[in-house]
């Protein structure tokens, strides 16, 4: 039972006892009122802003303009504590507007106001002494259910009970109650909370302050529009193809969650060519081309020389800009580091998108060992949950055709793909939070460039999770448990990791902060922070 409903005389009581007042006069003295009146409320059209109109009331945040994200390193996606805000359906969101008191006497009596109709006197005479003595509502029924929508009086006692919320600072809760009011067209709700939201976050602010202030910009862009016309609405710069390039390098050197997942697939790949002279690896997102640094030096010290390597880069245009140049400069650099390390190297470059690849694409040769690599690349394909074209489980089977020698997955472990929106969005803030926490560690909050790392790195991809739908979504992660039944399905079995990859990874992570977690499960590895597993690494054959 709410507190409005155990006060014997509170301010809503006041205001249900002067209503019913005038509903007693109404009927009393008929003569001196229209027969055909009806008490008024407020529909709430007046607090229904044109979508344009709200966008530019509130996004103010200078984010990337285009959040179709770069096939880069800065497309990992991370997150917060799934303790911390449960499903749509747990006890602290179960309050229901319906159920207050406001509502219950908001629907004007039905009926013409007659002077003899007793039994309507006698029933408004019964709600007036509810109101001044206020009953336990759960068990008291006037047949007067609520109007169902977002009137005045719903508004104000969800107003109310938000207050306390917000009073409290609980960021995360009025977050979900902004999403929940966008999810049931209330606007006079959302504009109310979207405002009281822009005094609660702050890109300078805490970590769940930062991650905030994105999703606010994500819930703003969804009432904007839908699809591309969201890249052009919002109030965004591009940086510059350098200061791109920079952010992402300062993303991958300030946390493990790249570097975690580079090392655990070149392991895999190294051991499952070992004893092979002729070696092709397959990259789906090639982007800088960083991860095959390390393991070209891996290859040169191999006992009995280096196998002669060839690598296939796809990528498409988006990385291009971040790279400031095509694919042949990632060959280049690679064809030069190849060159001091004495391997034998030849660089194909494929510059497609993904869901365009086909077989002839991939330049395989005759007498070649296949290491098919997927880094963090996989959830950007569509699949059957967006349209006919089921890109994910035709490019595996496709990859599987070539009866590779090891095919290495690194993914992000959340679930964005075919849920919902409001729990795509608890989701969302349940997987982000870790990684604004994880940045705290690494650099200072005064960092001048953490902002822009996590504007340019991060937030693209919220508001592309929050904003959009169909195929403009390009973000829809996976859990591993999906991910292993979609590759068993394309014919591939478990290829688990060598144990002593996995205790390098331990030592990688010896140079980070202990809150960075590592956890070893069915021949798979989990990065996690604080215990909550943020991306995952795992191979097959």
């Amino acid at each position: 039972m709410q507190t409005s409903q155990k006060n014997r005389i509170s301010d809503g009581s006041i205001k249900l006892f002067n209503q019913h007042v005038k509903e007693v006069e109404r009927y009393i003295w008929p003569l001196t009122q229209n027969k055909d009146h009806q008490t008024s409320s407020d529909d709430g059209s007046n607090g229904v802003h044109n979508s344009t109109q709200t966008f530019q009331q509130y996004c103010t945040l200078e984010s990337s303009s285009g959040y179709t994200a770069h096939n880069s390193p800065s497309t990992a996606s991370f997150s917060p504590e799934r303790s911390q805000i449960s499903q749509p359906n747990s006890q602290s969101y179960q309050s229901e507007p319906h159920h207050s008191p406001d509502n219950v006497y908001s629907s004007p009596v039905s009926g013409s106001c007659v002077t003899d109709n007793e039994s309507n006197l006698r029933h408004i005479l019964r709600e007036l002494e509810t109101a001044m003595l206020g009953p336990d509502l759960d068990n008291f029924d006037i047949g007067l259910a609520a109007s169902p929508g977002p009137d005045t009086n719903s508004f104000e006692v969800e107003k109310w009970n938000m207050m306390e919320i917000i009073s409290r600072g609980d960021l995360k809760e009025v977050l979900y109650a902004c999403a929940k009011a966008i999810e049931n067209n209330d606007m006079i709700m959302t504009e109310w909370l979207m405002t009281e939201l822009r005094k609660m976050v702050s890109v300078f602010g805490e970590p769940v302050q930062r991650l905030g202030a994105y999703m606010l910009e994500g819930l703003v862009a969804r009432l904007a529009s839908s699809g591309s016309s969201i890249y052009k609405a919002l109030k965004c710069k591009e940086p510059s193809s350098v200061e791109l390039l920079s952010y992402m390098h300062l993303l991958y050197e300030v946390c493990p969650y790249f570097k975690f997942g580079y090392l655990s697939a070149n392991g895999a790949i190294a051991e499952a060519v070992k004893n092979e002279s002729n070696v092709h690896i397959i990259d789906f997102q090639i982007a800088q081309g960083t991860q095959w640094i390390t393991l070209i030096q891996a290859l040169a010290s191999r006992p009995g020389g280096p196998p002669r390597l060839r690598i296939t880069g796809i990528d498409d245009s988006t990385s291009a800009y971040a790279r400031a140049g095509g694919l042949e400069l990632v060959g280049l650099r690679l064809s030069r580091l190849a060159e001091s390390c004495k391997v034998p190297f030849e660089f194909h470059a494929a510059a497609i998108s993904g869901t365009e690849v086909q077989l002839e694409d991939l330049g395989v040769q005759p007498g070649e060992a296949i290491a098919v690599n997927f880094a963090l690349m996989l959830h950007h394909m569509p699949d059957e949950s967006v349209g006919t074209q089921n890109h994910r489980d035709r490019l595996l089977r496709m990859v599987k055709g070539l009866s590779p020698k090891v095919v290495t997955l690194v993914e992000e472990e959340a679930n964005t793909n075919t849920a919902l929106f409001l729990p795509r969005f608890v989701e969302t803030m349940n997987h982000y939070l870790p990684i604004f926490e994880s940045m705290d560690v690494s650099l200072p909050r005064e960092h001048k460039e953490r902002i822009s790392v996590e504007q340019h790195c991060l937030a693209r991809e919220i508001v592309n999770v929050i904003a959009c739908e169909g195929a403009e979504r390009v973000e829809r992660h996976e859990y591993l448990g999906k991910w292993h039944a979609r590759f068993l399905m394309a014919g591939f079995t478990p290829h688990p990791l060598s144990h002593y990859v996995n205790a390098t990874i331990k030592m990688l992570l010896e140079n980070y902060s202990e809150k960075y977690t590592l956890e070893e499960r069915d021949g798979a590895l989990f990065l996690g922070w604080n215990n909550q597993p943020l991306i995952t690494s795992c191979a097959w054959r």
